[in-house]
């Protein structure tokens, strides 16, 4: 058990508090012991490390008092009640109140020992993936966006630094959801034109009447109703990337204004004999489909040509099954973050139907999973709440412990010092971490 954890108890029979705390003593558990459940509370504040347990009955501060106060602190530090016999609509308005247990005097210290080992678990996980949340949303790096270390995981990652510097036309094919647009992101960002405009045209969804005005805009007076000039979303687009997103679903026409566009680099609105020129980079979004389509005379072949310079092939999750449960965690805090909810241990239950679904719509269908989860909507089903029934911590700490040096590797510019002094870790901890997790200084420099 980590040893910055502590227990706050809090008791008005010193003979209780006293063997109460020789017991998590002898047990390896930190215990701080009170008469006044006031001076409990002057310590706790939001991401403390303490459970509290306390006796309901007390007459400077009930238990139900305290209680109250803490969660209002911290409305995920685990309060566990202690009840005399009989006090069982005590226990009850307790559990309703949110008390994370309750136990009857007298007990067996075996017993509370057990549940405190449990509070105290629910409560590091807690704190670890707010940790792990804070670090999402202020690290911005290649590993929290092309999650996993699967082969293709680590090969994609790998491939996106070589060719994002590579100033060339992109194709990415996949299944829908497979993360298409992420990875455009990704070589965006890593790429010169990263301080300049990405922007994303929906191929499929573009009819040839909207064509012209959303690609090349158009001049005051070129059409009735025009009744002032509009730029294109390529002219807008200069100096960044064109996410072409759904080429292999665009009409025939739009296919032709497209070829003359990449092979041209130029555009023209409508109304006007200016020639623009565009300095950008495309990056193209198919089905596995589209090999066919040009068999078929549905799609281009000189087109495919012009942005097939380099081709990134997708993989389903049905493919890359080692990712799912770093991708569901990653999701999962994501959704937490967004919708402000607060999220603890994954039944080990739940997580082996999450495995065991095919997940057709990939990764977007994922998302979609781990909103749910967090949202207590979840459609995989009842879950076993025993306490058999978690993701074991240590798998769940490997987890979170990988994603936090990773966040201070990148923010350290791969510097061991600097990581070793954020994380508090000597130099050697810090060596067999990074060898268990596979991460390698050179590539955060």
């Amino acid at each position: 058990m980590n040893n910055e954890f502590e227990i706050l108890f809090i008791d008005d029979e010193e003979h209780l508090r006293n063997a109460v705390s020789q017991k998590f003593q002898l047990s390896g558990l930190n215990v701080r012991t009170f008469e006044d459940a006031n001076l409990a509370l002057d310590i706790i504040g939001e991401d403390s490390p303490f459970i509290v347990i306390s006796d309901i009955r007390m007459p400077l501060m009930d238990g139900f008092q305290l209680l109250s106060s803490v969660l209002d602190k911290d409305q995920d530090i685990p309060v566990i009640m202690l009840t005399g016999h009989g006090d069982i609509k005590l226990s009850v308005d307790a559990m309703r109140s949110g008390a994370y247990d309750f136990i009857e005097k007298p007990f067996d210290p075996d017993h509370l020992v057990e549940v405190a080992k449990k509070a105290i678990a629910k409560r590091k996980i807690i704190l670890e993936n707010r940790t792990l949340r804070l670090s999402l949303t202020k690290q911005d790096n290649l590993e929290s966006q092309i999650t996993g270390q699967s082969a293709f995981a680590t090969e994609l990652r790998n491939y996106i630094k070589v060719i994002s510097p590579i100033d060339t036309d992109i194709l990415i094919t996949g299944a829908t959801g497979t993360g298409k647009e992420v990875v455009a992101r990704s070589i965006h960002s890593l790429s010169r034109r990263k301080e300049k405009p990405f922007t994303v045209i929906n191929c499929g969804a573009l009819s040839d009447d909207q064509m012209e005005g959303t690609l090349f805009g158009h001049e005051q007076g070129a059409f009735y109703g025009a009744v002032r000039s509009r730029f294109g979303k390529l002219e807008t687009a200069r100096g960044g990337t064109v996410f072409l997103d759904g080429i292999d679903a665009s009409s025939p026409e739009l296919q032709l204004k497209l070829l003359r566009v990449v092979e041209d680099r130029t555009t023209q609105r409508l109304g006007s004999n200016e020639i623009i020129e565009l300095d950008v980079r495309f990056i193209a979004a198919a089905s596995d489909g589209i090999n066919s389509f040009i068999e078929n005379g549905k799609f281009r072949a000189d087109l495919w040509h012009r942005l097939n310079q380099i081709e990134l092939k997708m993989l389903p999750l049905a493919e890359r099954t080692d990712d799912i449960p770093e991708l569901f965690i990653q999701l999962m805090n994501e959704a937490s973050v967004k919708y402000g909810r607060e999220i603890s241990t994954i039944p080990r239950g739940f997580m082996s139907k999450v495995l065991s679904h095919d997940w057709p719509g990939n990764i977007r269908e994922l998302k979609h999973e781990a909103d749910r989860y967090v949202l207590g909507l979840s459609k995989l089903g009842e879950i076993d709440e025993n306490t058999s029934s978690y993701l074991p911590l240590a798998d769940q700490l490997m987890i979170v412990e990988k994603q936090l040096i990773i966040a201070e590797l990148k923010s350290a510019n791969g510097v061991l010092k600097s990581t070793q002094e954020a994380l508090g870790l000597s130099r050697k901890s810090l060596y067999e971490k990074m060898r268990k997790h596979g991460l390698d200084k050179n590539d955060y420099r």
